[in-house]
């Protein structure tokens, strides 16, 4: 569950961007994205790098969402 939170918040979507309000969302392509999920699912049960990781991908989504320009 945690390697496909992750992999949905590396995605990005198109859009117009806000810019110097929200901080930029890095873009990994697919291939970097699959080798992370592998290294994530090569780490122990309860690693707190882990627990980081998903904090991570909420950040992520949260940056991806203030981007987008309302109408």
């Amino acid at each position: 569950m945690i390697v496909t939170s992750l992999l949905s918040a590396c995605a990005t979507v198109s859009s117009e961007r806000v810019t110097g309000v929200c901080p930029p969302v890095v873009v990994y392509s697919a291939a970097f994205q699959a080798k992370a999920a592998e290294e994530v699912q090569a780490l122990p049960e309860g690693s707190t790098i882990a627990e980081m990781l998903s904090d991570y991908a909420v950040m992520r989504e949260q940056a991806r969402v203030c981007g987008i320009k309302l109408e």
